[in-house]
C-alpha cells in the first residue's frame, strides 16, 4: 500500500496524481455540460396544459439541482480496476475495466461514464472487495482530499499476495476529519457489514441495533439513497419519509441526502405525523405510558364500533307511485355483515347506503323493472335510506372519541373493561372536564391516540419507504402510528437499546417490530466504532450492564485513542476554562449538560465572551461552540465534547436507569477529545 502524497510541491511531479488531477478536471467540466444541457431544454411545444407544464419545469427544476458540483465537495472518492470487463469474468481475454467511483453518475458527449455512482452494482467492490475475497478487483485506489482539490491516492493491490492487508491511512483521516456544520454523507467510508444493509432490498425491512458511532444513523440515509435509485419509479410514486426525533436532529442530518442528489425525501418527527390537533400540554410519566400501550388500541376500537347499534326499525323507500320496505331483520344482515368484514368504520358507513340500496334493487327486479347503477345511486341517497345510516352507524370525529374517553369515566370505564385496571383508567382521566376538541389541552401521547382513532375511521396513506431513528425511544402507539405509514412498504429502523431515555423505552427489537407491523423484519447489529475514540467508548461502556445488559459494548476501530480527561472542578468558570482549551483546537465543541444547569453555563459563557450556538444550529469558522441540554444531545456528534457534572445529568431524569442512559449518550457525542468536568461524586457506575 503507497503512502498517500499530501505535499503540493511532490504532486505536480507526480505522474499519477497529476492525471487523477486532469480526470477530476474533466469530469467537472462534463457535469457541468450536463447540467447546462438541461438549464437549455424547451418545453414550451411539448406540454399539453399548464399542469403538465409544472409537472415537467418542476422535474427539469429538481434535476438541475441534482446536478449541481459542490466545490468543497470531492465528486469521486476512488477508483476500480478490474481483471476482467464486469459480467465478463469467465470470458477469455475480456479485458479489464477502470472505473471512477463518486457520489453521482458524469458522463461525457458522447454518453460514455467519468465517474459512475457509488450505488451502481459495478461499485460494490469498491466497498465489499478483500485480499480474502477480491471480487475480480486487481486495485483500489482512495483519493484524498483538502476542500475540492485531489492531493493525495492510496493504492491496495487486492491481487498482490506479496502485499499486507492494512488499515487505510485515507479512510482513517475521513473518518477522523474535524467536523463543522451539519452531518456529511459517508459515501467514501462505508464498511462491508454497512454496506450490506445499505443495498438491502426494498421488499424488507431492517432494523439496525448500533451503539455510538457506528454510522447507524448514515446507514439509513445511505439505504434511502440507495433504494431512490434502485427504484426509482416505484419510491417516485409512493413517496419516502425519514423519522427523527426531533427538529435539532433534523437540521443536523437534513444536508446528507441533498449531497448525494436525492431532493424528494421528506422529513419529520412522530409529532409531525400525528398533528391532527395543536399539542399544548403534557402527562406526567405514569400516564404517558399508559397512553403510549399498544392496549389502548384495542380500548379506541371497542369505544368507537361501540357507535353502531342494530336496526330495529324498517327503512320505507319511496319512488314515484311504488314504496320500497327493507325489513328490520334484512337490514340487520347488513350491518353484521359489515362489521365482520372488518374493514374501516368509515369506509363501512359509506358502504351500507349502498347495500341498502341493493336490497331494494333486488326487490324492484322482482317485480319486473330493470333498475341500472344511477337508479342504485339515488335509492342510496334517498332521505329516508340516509337516515336509516345516520342512526344505524352514526359519524365519528375521532379526537371527540379521545376526549370522550380521557373525560367520561364510565365511557372509558366500558371500554376498557378487562384492558385496564380501575387505577391505570385513574391514572388517564382528566381532572377538569373539558368543552370542546379546540380547548383542551392536548398532551403529545394525546395525538396519538387520535392518529390511532382517525386510521380506524379511514385508512392511513401508505409510503414506499420510511426511515425510522433513535426508535428506541417510541412507545408501542408511536410504533404504531409509523407502521401505518408503511403498511404496503418497507422500513429502516435504526437505533440503540442502550440509549433509551423515556419510560417507556424499547425492551427488545422484537416487540418493536411487532408494533410496527413489521415481525418478518431483519435485526441487523453494528459493533464496529468509527466515530467515538477507544478511550471514550471504554470510559462509557462501563455504563452498559447497569442500563442494557447483554448487549455487545461498541469496539472502537480507530488508531487515534482520542484525548479524554476527567476533571474536577469548583465552579463554572473552569468549565469555561475547559471549553476554551478545546476551542484551540480544529473542528467543532459541544458543551453538554443537564438542562437545568443549561442558563447558568450560558451566563457563565457570555461572561466570558464566548458565543455559543443551540442544537442544529451550523457552526461557522468563527462560531464552534455549541451549548446542547442533554436531552437534546442523541444523534448529534462534535470533534471535541466538555460533559457537566455527569451526577447531574443522571439526577435530571425521573428513574436512575433512565438518566444512566442519558448520561451515556451524552459521554459519546464526542469524536476526538472529550472533557468531564465535575464537582459533584461521579456515579458509581463511573468509578
Amino acid at each position: 500500500m503507497s503512502t498517500p502524497a499530501t505535499d503540493p510541491g511532490a504532486a505536480r511531479l507526480d505522474d499519477p496524481l497529476a492525471r487523477e488531477r486532469s480526470h477530476l478536471a474533466s469530469s467537472r467540466s462534463a457535469l457541468r455540460a450536463m447540467r447546462e444541457d438541461v438549464e437549455s431544454l424547451d418545453i414550451k411545444d411539448v406540454t399539453a396544459n399548464w399542469v403538465n407544464a409544472e409537472v415537467l419545469a418542476r422535474q427539469i427544476d429538481d434535476r438541475i439541482k441534482a446536478l449541481a458540483d459542490l466545490s468543497d465537495t470531492p465528486l469521486f472518492f476512488g477508483r476500480l480496476n478490474y481483471l476482467h470487463a464486469p459480467g465478463a469474468e469467465q470470458a477469455e481475454g475480456a479485458a479489464g475495466e477502470q472505473f471512477y467511483i463518486g457520489r453521482r453518475h458524469v458522463h461525457d458527449g458522447d454518453g460514455d461514464p467519468m465517474v459512475i455512482d457509488w450505488r451502481a452494482p459495478v461499485s460494490q467492490p469498491f466497498y465489499r472487495a478483500s485480499k480474502k475475497d477480491p471480487l475480480d478487483i486487481s486495485l483500489r485506489r482512495r483519493f484524498g482530499y483538502t476542500g475540492g482539490d485531489l492531493t493525495a491516492y492510496e493504492d491496495e493491490h487486492l491481487m498482490d499476495p506479496a502485499e499486507a492487508a492494512a488499515t487505510s491511512k485515507l479512510l482513517q483521516q475521513e473518518i477522523e476529519r474535524p467536523r463543522v456544520g451539519p452531518m456529511r454523507d459517508i459515501v467514501a467510508t462505508i464498511q462491508p457489514e454497512q454496506d450490506e444493509i445499505v443495498r438491502s432490498g426494498l421488499g424488507g425491512t431492517v432494523c439496525v441495533q448500533g451503539g455510538p458511532g457506528t454510522g447507524k444513523t448514515a446507514v439509513g440515509l445511505h439505504r434511502v439513497a440507495y433504494l431512490l435509485y434502485a427504484h426509482r419509479e416505484r419510491l417516485a410514486r409512493t413517496g419516502t419519509l425519514v423519522i427523527g426525533p426531533n427538529k435539532s436532529f433534523l437540521h443536523y442530518i437534513e444536508q446528507v441526502l441533498p449531497a448525494l442528489g436525492e431532493l424528494t425525501v421528506r422529513q419529520g418527527t412522530v409529532d409531525d405525523l400525528v398533528a391532527h390537533v395543536e399539542v399544548r400540554g403534557a402527562d406526567e410519566a405514569p400516564a404517558a405510558v399508559i397512553k403510549g400501550d399498544a392496549r389502548m388500541a384495542e380500548v379506541l376500537r371497542r369505544a368507537l364500533y361501540s357507535h353502531v347499534t342494530m336496526p330495529t326499525e324498517p327503512v320505507m323507500v319511496v319512488r314515484g307511485s311504488r314504496r320500497w320496505r327493507v325489513p328490520a331483520y334484512e337490514l340487520e344482515a347488513i350491518v353484521r355483515e359489515l362489521l365482520d368484514r372488518d374493514i374501516r368504520y368509515g369506509a363501512a358507513r359509506e358502504a351500507l347506503p349502498q347495500r341498502v340500496a341493493h336490497a331494494v334493487l333486488v326487490q324492484m327486479e322482482r317485480s319486473g323493472e330493470a333498475p341500472d347503477d344511477r337508479v342504485q345511486d339515488a335509492v342510496a341517497r334517498n332521505a329516508a335510506v340516509k337516515a336509516a345510516v345516520k342512526g344505524v352507524w352514526p359519524p365519528v370525529e375521532p379526537a371527540k372519541l379521545v376526549l370522550r374517553l380521557l373525560t367520561d369515566a364510565d365511557f372509558l370505564s366500558a371500554h376498557a373493561d378487562g384492558i385496564l385496571d380501575e387505577d391505570e383508567q385513574k391514572t388517564i382521566l382528566w381532572a377538569k372536564p373539558v368543552r370542546s376538541v379546540k380547548a383542551a389541552k392536548w398532551s403529545a401521547a394525546d395525538a396519538v391516540l387520535i392518529d390511532e382513532a382517525t386510521d380506524l375511521v379511514q385508512r392511513t396513506h401508505s409510503l414506499g419507504h420510511v426511515v425510522l431513528d433513535e426508535a428506541q425511544d417510541l412507545s408501542p402507539m408511536q410504533y404504531r402510528a409509523v407502521g401505518r405509514r408503511c403498511t404496503t412498504g418497507s422500513a429502516t429502523v435504526l437505533g440503540d437499546l442502550a440509549q433509551g431515555t423515556t419510560p417507556w423505552a424499547t425492551r427488545s427489537w422484537d416487540e418493536a417490530l411487532a408494533h410496527l407491523g413489521k415481525s418478518d423484519g431483519v435485526i441487523e447489529e453494528l459493533t464496529a466504532g468509527f466515530r467515538v475514540p477507544t478511550d471514550v467508548i471504554t470510559y462509557a461502556s462501563r455504563l452498559l450492564p447497569d442500563i442494557a445488559p447483554g448487549l455487545t459494548p461498541v469496539a472502537s476501530v480507530r488508531e487515534n485513542p482520542g484525548f479524554f480527561d476527567l476533571r474536577p472542578v469548583t465552579d463554572t468558570a473552569e468549565v469555561v476554562a475547559a471549553c476554551e482549551e478545546l476551542l484551540r483546537n480544529e473542528g467543532s465543541t459541544g458543551l453538554i449538560a443537564t438542562d437545568a444547569r443549561i442558563p447558568a453555563l450560558a451566563e457563565a459563557l457570555t461572561a466570558a465572551g464566548i458565543g455559543y450556538l443551540a442544537p442544529g444550529e451550523e457552526t461557522t469558522a468563527d462560531t464552534r461552540l455549541t451549548l446542547v441540554p442533554a436531552s437534546l444531545a442523541k444523534g448529534l456528534e462534535y470533534d471535541y465534547v466538555v460533559l457537566d457534572e455527569p451526577r447531574a445529568v443522571v439526577d435530571g431524569e425521573p428513574d436512575e436507569r433512565t438518566g444512566l442512559r442519558r448520561l451515556y449518550v451524552s459521554l459519546t457525542r464526542a469524536v476526538s477529545g472529550l472533557i468531564v468536568t465535575h464537582a459533584a461524586p461521579l456515579p458509581t457506575q463511573l468509578a
